[in-house]
């Protein structure tokens, strides 16, 4: 009794020339033992002359009964797509045409935490703004990012500072040592800077520079 039904010899020859023209040489493996079960060969006799098992030999079989020599086709290696990735970059496009405050935004510019928000409850999916940065350049959008600001200068150090020596070089600031009068300076119990009541400090009106202030003080 035959393994396969019989092959029609226009069929045959369409698997005859995938075989020679596929560079898939498993493709054309399983063709090859298709062609082989038409001849009359056993699984047996197949799967010693292709060096196949006669579990996979019997897939192919119920691989070609389902859906023919087309059925036989190598899947392709890659995930299957999850998201519909070309209409979300043409939405992408549309988005970044306008401002973010026109859909409600705070913001003057985008970035791609409210790109990933707009493109999630446009397609009802879960994307995550690491996949849509690496999709910017391919919908020709250039992410710039802002420069870190390592160290703004106080423009008032300069004046603080003299403020400070000012009252420490008053001869009543500091009171001496075995004296009742509690100091004008609030100094705090743990290690760290030094706090300055505002108020203490006479003509300055911008909040008080800490930095070395124990230092001036001898602690």
């Amino acid at each position: 009794m035959p393994i396969i039904a019989p092959i029609p010899r226009n069929e045959r020859r369409q698997m005859q020339k995938i075989i020679q023209k596929t560079p898939d040489k498993n493709y054309a493996r399983r063709l090859i033992a298709m062609l082989m079960l038409h001849r009359g060969n056993t699984l047996t006799y197949l799967g010693k002359t292709l060096c196949a098992a006669r579990s996979s030999a019997g897939q192919w079989v119920n691989l070609f009964t389902l859906g023919g020599y087309e059925g036989l086709a190598s899947l392709s290696p890659r995930r299957p797509r999850k998201w519909p990735t070309e209409a979300m970059l043409k939405m992408l496009d549309l988005l970044v045409q306008h401002s973010p405050q026109d859909f409600g935004y705070l913001r003057s510019r985008w970035n791609t935490e409210m790109l990933k928000i707009k493109i999630n409850k446009l397609f009802n999916s879960t994307l995550h703004p690491g996949s849509l940065r690496r999709w910017l350049p391919r919908a020709g959008i250039l992410l710039r990012r802002v420069a870190a600001t390592l160290h703004i200068r106080d423009p008032y150090k300069e004046e603080k500072l003299a403020a400070i020596e000012a009252l420490l070089n008053k001869s009543n600031f500091w009171p001496a040592r075995g004296s009742d009068h509690s100091p004008s300076v609030n100094i705090a119990t743990f290690r760290g800077p030094v706090k300055v009541q505002h108020h203490q400090l006479e003509g300055l009106q911008q909040r008080p520079y800490h930095s070395g202030f124990t230092h001036l003080l001898g602690g």
